[in-house]
Order: C-alpha cells, then structure tokens, then sequence
C-alpha cells in the first residue's frame, strides 16, 4: 500500500479526472508510482470516454452477433456483409463536449474522426448523417435579447457550418439525420456523427498489432498542441468555466483528410499493412496501447521521429495531442518501401517511429531517454469498471405526478380549433423541416444518393460492385431517438428508439440490418442517471433481439450535463437496412390525386411526450407510446411486402407531431390535396389524441384504386387496417365537413421556420 499522498500528486490526479482508488491500483499493478507523462496517459485510457469505466459491463448485454456481421465491437467500426462480396461498414459517435466550447470545430472534427473509423477497416466512406440536439433558439415570452437563446443560436448555426464545410470539403455525402430542441441541451448540446463505408470481401483491415520486429508507421499530419486532454475533458460535466478547455477541442483540416483517405485506401491495397489504428481520442497513446493490447504485443517508440507542428514538445504532449487526420500502422518487416512510395505519392508524411515487440509493454523514449514503460493491457483491458447504485429518477408521489396522465391536464379541443394547432405544431423547430441544415450539406456528390432531403427519416444511395458498376441493391440509413419519451420511462423509450429506426428503415422498402448505438446520458454517478442508463440498455437490447438487429458498434457518451442538470437520456440509434432493388426504393411523398390513404397497424396515441403537449402544456409527463415489439415487427414485414409487391405509392410511420402533421407533410411535396376521414377514427380517442397524439407501430399508405382488391387481400390476411380518406386536386386539406384549410401557408411555415431561426 501507498503512503499517504503527497497534497501536489492528489492535486494532480484531480486536475486529471483520475480517483486516488485508480491511482492506487496502477501503482498495485507495477508495484511503484507511475511517472507524470504515464499517469498522463492513464487519465485519457482510464477516462470514462476512451475505456467506459461506467457502462462497459451493460455493453456486454447488448446482441452483437448475427450471420450477416463481419466485425462487430472492438473494432475502428463494426461490417455488415449484404452479399455478392459487398460489405459495408458503420459507426455513430459523439462529439458533444467538444461541440459545447468550440461549435465548429468541435462539430467538424467529429465528422472527421468518425470518417477515419470507416476508412481504417479499409472502406471507403460513401455516406454521413448527424443527429443534432441544441436548447431552443427562440423564447418568445422571454423576448428576442435573451442571452440563451443567442448562445444557442451560435452553437448550432456554427455546428452546423462545422458539420457541412468538413463533410463537403472531404467529398462525402450527407444524407440524413435529425434536429432536435429542447431546454434539456441549454450549455450542452448534442452532435452525434455517423458514417458508412463500402469495402469488399477479404479486403478488412484489422487493429490488432502483429509480427514482432514489423515496424510502426507514423502516417499524416504533424503532431502539435491541439486537442491535449480530449478524452478526459469529455468525460466530466460543463459548467460555466468550461470555457477555459478550448485548447482541448481539436482543429480539422477536410483536405488533409481527403488525400489522407485516398492515399490509406491505395496503400492497403499494396498488401504490405498488416494492422492500422486512427489517433482519434487520446491521440498516439490510444492508438499504440490498443493495437498491441489486442494483438498480444508490445511496442516501442521514438517520440523525436514523430513530425511535430512545435518546438520543443515534451513527451505528455506527444501523447495525448489529438490533432487531426493521423493514423498509425504496423508494416510487413522488409515490404516497407511500397507503402511508403505511395504516401511520398500524396504527399503525406509518413515515418517509421517504432517497431513491434514481444514484451506486451508500451515503452516510449524521447531525447535518448525511455519515458514511458507500461503494460498495454494495464491502460486498456484492465481499466476500471464500476457497476453503480439504482434509484428511480423521483419519490413515488413525484414520479406519480410526472406520469400522470396528460389529458387530465388540459381540455380536448373543438373541431374548430385543430387548424390553429396545426399551424403552431408546423412552426415548431422539432417538426419543421431543417431547411436551413441541408441546404448546407452536399447530398449528392458521389452521384450515389437516391433520397435525402426528400425523406426525413432515412437517407438512401445506392451501391456500387468492386469494378464500379452498380449492382442494383441500394442501402438506407438512419439516426433516430426520441429523448422525452426515454426521460419519462427509459426501458420502454429506448425500445421505441430503435422501433422507430427499424420504421424509418422499411418506409423506403428496407430490411433492417444492424445498430450502431450512441448513449449520451448525465453523470453516472448519480444513481437517478444510472438509473436511466440501465435500463435503456434492457429496452435496446430486447428491442434488437426482436427486431434480428445486432449492435456491432458504436460509442458512450456521459457526464453530459450543464452546471449539475443532466439533459434528457438521449440513447441515439444508427441503423443501416438492406434494398434488393433500388427500383422499388419508396419515398413518403403524395404523387398523384385520386390515391386511397389508409392507416396500418395499430393506432394508439399517446399526449404523453408529444409535441403538441409540450407546446399547449409547456412540460413533458405522462405515459409515452406503447412499443408492442411483436406488433411493429408483424407491421415492419407486412410494410415491406406491400413495396416489395408494388401495391402502395407512399408510404410514412406515423411519429413525433402526430397523425394530422405526418399526413399533411405527405402531401407538401407535390402540393396536393388531402380529404381526410377523421369520423373513421370517431370513437377511439379525443379529437386533440387522435389528431396529434405520437404513437408507434402505425403507417399511412396511400395506394391506388385499380390495387384495392390485392391491397385488402394482403392486408386483411396480416393486420387491421382503416381507410381515412384520399388525395385531391388542389392544395386543401378537408377534414369531414369542416371548411377547407390551405396547405400553402403550412408549407412556408414548415419549410421556413428553422432557417429563419
């Protein structure tokens, strides 16, 4: 056992988010006290961002295995094979702290990092999607000064032009994704990445460091100041002072990446690289501690042959610098000359800095001295986990109070009062279309993209074979989660997160394949907040086995919390599905009068955690939607038959905004009419449930007459089906025998609202 320690080392362990209880077991483990640069890198492996001291042990209880996966979790991203020798990998992961302090970089260098986790398998990257969530950028009863919601504005504009100028710049498509606002993100936004990459079979790149006396390859740009101490900045909560860690955000260059990408791709084609590693959070530590700790090795280095950006770097910088577009690579001893003639090709630095080692120890020198001698299993395997106390959110009378139900609250509205609903619901943020967001994205470079801004729910594009042609499978995408209804109960809105991803997948004809989850949550140390992980972990992983959707990546993101108030749970879910044909690729646009609209499946609205309650009411409480899995995997199958027969021309579940928003937006597109059936619904629920209600496992089809017979014939052999109306000439919508709305007006709302913000 230590000494007591001195005042100067439990000063320093604070400032590096490191426990005495940790600094205790290292120094059980080398039975001596580690140096300042190694406790260094123990305070960004052994933070909660880099090791998940915190949820490791729930990761454990999540599917990950399935017959299409190639490569599931502890790889840079998990693969999925979709056949004929195309396999395709993926990933989601945050950059919300980052983003909190620095908006544009700190969202720019997450679309980088995430990009490089792709390209390490060897895949080339063909598609990204962000799922963004801000506090509000517009307080009317609060006036137009309000020092909030001006910073909210700067945050999310800036994040924004972050996301679009890295990802144009780099020449990859972004193709969906979400905008979310809620009080609950006020000083700690959320910016979730994903990517997706296409590789072919054989062709996988492993991290694993092999082949004792191969040499190490330093590859990219030079090493400087920028991002120093990311992992461990990203795992404690903001306050008003986390200003002060700006110099912990990294700086990207998207034209560095770019030659970076095509210059890795070409020399993993020489054969000669036996394992490669990005240096993404935790920088040059991470990477060469988590190569040899998989691959049972070890590794030294020389930290003056690193290209440094500065003068005069000492050793702890070198570590935990986290600058940008860097990757590290073990070599085939004697077949080092092909790989780098083609990084003197593309003009990118790459030096041999190190050889691998049979010892299982990371051994660093600097100046001829030896600075670091550590086991890389002690920094990455045998990092701390904690199991944490459960405690649900509130006392039983105040948690009775929050799931009260919500029509208690408020009085059902008249038939005259809906059109004014309807308005405001189209006004708000969260159901307004993010034209502002996508007009700054590029969609469609690459030439592979079929849906985009087109479809809210899911981006789409098609694939293309070894050789360049096209092989006629298309793949969708999507980034998904409604946090008010995991914040009210986790366990059933973490399954009704990855249900909606699953609808989002089979409205354009896609079979659902694989999850890549991100979970930003508090402080977890506070049992309410491990609470909430918990059990959104249980409805993730109950949802996915239902659904036959393994979670083969992905990433943890906690602490996120703004002067001790945690933002709602918020467990993100990426998924990718599967279209045979992409001649059958489905879009939810009306388009053409005359069209029968019907509603599939179960309709249940709930108040509870919609929109609409949040704009009448000003709060969030209630039951959420119901999540009846068996259900919504019948009506998933039964979705995907219909576009697969070709007897519906649109097709869109039915989500946040409710029945009456999801039908209207339907019909924006080409600007036709909707007469709308509610009295077939008379009986079900009031008139502000059923209209505006959020419920799960539902679609509206719409179809055309001459497919009736076979429509029915399909649909009443599987499931209960309602006809609620059709389209029409004109650009009305008619409900009953209430006089005609006009939908031009709601058009520029919906499409106006967030760019005016």
């Amino acid at each position: 056992m230590l000494a007591t320690l001195s005042s100067e080392t439990e000063s320093l362990l604070k400032s590096l988010n490191l426990t005495t209880g940790e600094y205790q077991k290292i120094c059980n483990h080398l039975h001596r006290e580690p140096n300042f640069n190694e406790i260094a890198m123990f305070s960004v492996l052994w933070s909660e961002h880099c090791c998940y001291k915190n949820s490791r042990h729930l990761l454990k209880l999540l599917p990950n295995k399935g017959p299409r996966v190639v490569a599931g979790p502890g790889e840079n991203a998990g693969i999925i094979d979709i056949g004929e020798g195309i396999q395709i990998a993926f990933k989601i992961e945050s950059h919300n702290h980052p983003t909190a302090v620095e908006p544009f970089q700190g969202a720019a260098t997450g679309v980088g990092g995430i990009l490089r986790d792709i390209f390490t398998m060897n895949a080339r990257p063909i598609a990204n999607l962000n799922s963004l969530r801000f506090g509000p950028m517009s307080f009317p009863e609060r006036g137009e000064n309000d020092a909030t919601q001006t910073h909210n504005r700067y945050l999310f504009a800036n994040a924004v032009h972050g996301i679009g100028h890295y990802g144009n710049c780099v020449g990859v498509p972004t193709v969906g994704g979400e905008v979310f606002f809620d009080e609950c993100y006020n000083g700690n936004p959320l910016v979730n990445a994903m990517a997706v990459g296409i590789l072919y079979e054989g062709d996988e790149m492993p991290s694993a460091a092999k082949g004792v006396g191969n040499p190490v390859l330093y590859v990219g740009s030079a090493t400087g100041k920028d991002g120093m101490g990311g992992a461990a900045f990203a795992s404690k909560e903001l306050d008003e002072n986390s200003t002060a860690d700006r110099p912990a955000v990294q700086v990207g260059d998207p034209f560095a990446e770019k030659v970076l990408i095509e210059a890795c791709l070409e020399a993993f084609a020489t054969g000669c690289i036996v394992a490669a590693q990005d240096m993404g959070a935790a920088g040059l530590t991470s990477s060469s501690c988590e190569m040899a700790a998989k691959g049972h090795v070890g590794m030294i280095m020389d930290l003056d042959k690193v290209p440094a950006r500065e003068p005069d770097m000492q050793p702890h910088e070198y570590l935990l610098s986290e600058s940008q577009e860097r990757m590290l690579m073990v070599l085939e001893k004697g077949k080092e000359q092909p790989v780098l003639d083609v990084f003197a090709k593309w003009r990118i630095p790459a030096v041999i800095v190190g050889e691998v080692t049979a010892d299982e120890n990371i051994r660093i020198f600097h100046k001829g001295q030896q600075v670091v001698d550590l086991p890389a299993k002690l920094l990455t395997d045998l990092a701390p986990s904690y199991d944490r106390g459960l405690k649900p959110p509130e006392p039983e009378p105040a948690k009775a109070r929050r799931l009260a139900n919500p029509k208690d609250r408020f009085a059902d509205i008249q038939p005259q009062d809906f059109p004014q609903w309807l308005e405001r619901l189209f006004a708000s943020p969260n159901i307004a279309h993010p034209t502002g967001v996508i007009r700054q994205y590029d969609r469609h470079v690459q030439n592979n993209t079929l849906l985009a801004s087109e479809n809210l729910g899911s981006g789409v594009i098609r694939l293309r074979r070894k050789n360049g042609d096209f092989s006629g499978k298309a793949l969708a995408m999507t980034v998904d989660c409604n946090a008010r209804y995991v914040y009210l109960e986790p366990y059933r809105g973490s399954q009704f997160a990855v249900a909606q991803a699953c609808r989002n997948m089979v409205c354009t004809g896609a079979l659902p394949l694989a999850v890549s989850d991100n979970l930003n949550f508090g402080n977890p140390e506070k049992p309410e907040i491990y609470y909430q992980l918990y059990y959104a972990v249980q409805g993730i992983k109950d949802a996915c086995e239902v659904f036959e959707t393994p979670v083969i990546s992905g990433n943890v993101s906690l602490y996120n919390e703004h002067s001790g108030e945690a933002i709602f749970p918020t467990p993100t879910i990426a998924m990718i599905g599967l279209i045979e044909d992409e001649k059958k690729v489905m879009a939810p646009a009306l388009r053409q009068p005359g069209l029968r609209l019907a509603l599939l499946g179960r309709f249940k609205p709930q108040l509870g955690g919609s929109e609409y309650q949040k704009l009448r009411a000003g709060l969030i409480e209630g039951p959420p939607p119901e999540v009846d899995l068996k259900q919504e995997d019948r009506a998933m199958k039964l979705v995907l038959s219909l576009i697969d027969r070709q007897l519906v021309e649109a097709v869109q579940d039915i989500s946040i905004g409710g029945l009456l928003p999801t039908l209207v937006e339907m019909a924006f597109q080409n600007e036709l009419g909707i007469a709308f059936n509610r009295s077939a619904l008379a009986g079900q629920c009031r008139l502000d449930e059923c209209l505006f209600g959020e419920t799960g496992g539902t679609y509206i089809v719409a179809y055309h007459p001459d497919q009736e017979e076979a429509f029915q014939a399909l649909c009443g052999e599987k499931m209960d089906w309602i006809p609620i109306g059709r389209t029409t000439d004109g650009f009305n919508l008619v409900v009953d025998d209430q006089p005609p709305i006009a939908l031009a007006p709601l058009k520029t709302l919906w499409s106006q609202t967030l760019a005016n913000l």
